[in-house]
């Protein structure tokens, strides 16, 4: 047996699940699937995969990107997200600068934001229009 046909499932920690759940799917448009017993919020995207919203008490959250959305204009879904009250980060590192929000390397663009709860989600085109894997 393989996990090669299964539905994966995202974690992320969240310290109010009733805020994060109101951020995805009010500003990033994700459907709402249901509830865990244990009070998690369940999202899922019309691509497949699961996002679980688990409630945390000792709000520990992780330093680097948690999650990443692949999208096909990225110029105009950080207008579009902006415009829905997301807040981008910007970044004047050595290895890592934006301009206007946006990350480019040689494969991809990039642009970083957080959630509510602090976690560092992405949204992210690749510049071949083809994903580095098979699908």
């Amino acid at each position: 047996m393989t996990l090669k046909m299964s539905t994966a499932t995202t974690i992320l920690p969240v310290d109010d699940a009733a805020r994060a759940r109101s951020f995805y799917t009010g500003k990033l448009g994700l459907p709402h699937r249901g509830m865990t017993d244990d009070g998690s919020e369940l999202l899922g995207t019309d691509g497949g995969p699961m996002l679980q919203l688990m409630p945390v008490s000792d709000g520990k959250h992780s330093e680097h990107t948690a999650l990443s959305f692949e999208v096909t204009d990225i110029e105009r879904t950080v207008r579009d997200m902006e415009a829905m009250g997301v807040r981008f980060q910007d970044y004047n590192l050595p290895n890592l600068r934006t301009e206007s929000h946006i990350c480019t390397t040689d494969s991809e663009k990039c642009a970083w934001f957080m959630d509510t709860e602090h976690n560092i989600l992405c949204v992210h085109e690749r510049l071949n229009g083809q994903p580095d894997y098979q699908v």
